[in-house]
């Protein structure tokens, strides 16, 4: 026998669960997930060396997102200019998600897949105008935004200078340092 007290409490306590559960749970789609843009400095090539930039938490990993600490504008081969972080991976741009104001919309198992670019307070940038560079509130973290695009890495790139997420679905694609997708080809 529950004594009386305990079953409203319990009823209680599992409701309130549910609550702060679907508070963490939001996709972007709702209005009001842009930010102001972050603080962004600009960097000089000697200093944007990525050996010398820093990371929040490294470089992330399926399950979770990817943080940086720095963009940079490198070639790749077929591709021309694109944008990579300090350790020289790609990123990309979602052609779902929105510039103006900056929207996500890869959530949940996309985001297993499509690394959400998670950044410090400030970024350096080399060869990006720092202009360009923004944020989007996601999930109680700060998203990097290039032109309004939210900027991901893709799981499939495991070494610097990989490009294997490019054209993925007809919808991601490498971020030019413009924020324009690249579709250059040969």
């Amino acid at each position: 026998m529950i004594p009386r007290r305990i079953g409203p409490s319990l009823a209680l306590g599992l409701a309130s669960a549910f609550l702060l559960g679907a508070c963490g749970s939001s996709n972007g789609s709702a209005t009001g997930n842009a930010a102001p843009a972050a603080p962004v400095t600009s960097a000089t090539p000697a200093a944007s060396d990525p050996a010398a930039a820093t990371t929040a938490a490294g470089a992330g990993d399926a399950s979770g997102p990817a943080t940086t600490a720095a963009v940079l504008t490198r070639s790749a081969q077929g591709l021309g200019s694109i944008v990579t972080d300090d350790k020289g991976l790609t990123l990309y741009r979602y052609d779902k998600d929105q510039p103006n104001p900056s929207k996500w919309t890869c959530s949940g198992t996309c985001t297993k897949t499509w690394l959400p670019v998670i950044v410090p307070e400030s970024v350096q940038a080399s060869g990006v105008e720092k202009s360009l560079l923004g944020t989007v509130h996601r999930n109680g973290r700060t998203q990097l935004t290039l032109a309004g695009w939210p900027l991901y890495r893709y799981v499939g790139d495991t070494a610097a200078g990989q490009t294997n997420g490019q054209g993925k679905d007809q919808e991601w694609y490498a971020v030019t340092p413009s924020g324009q997708k690249s579709t250059a080809t040969g």
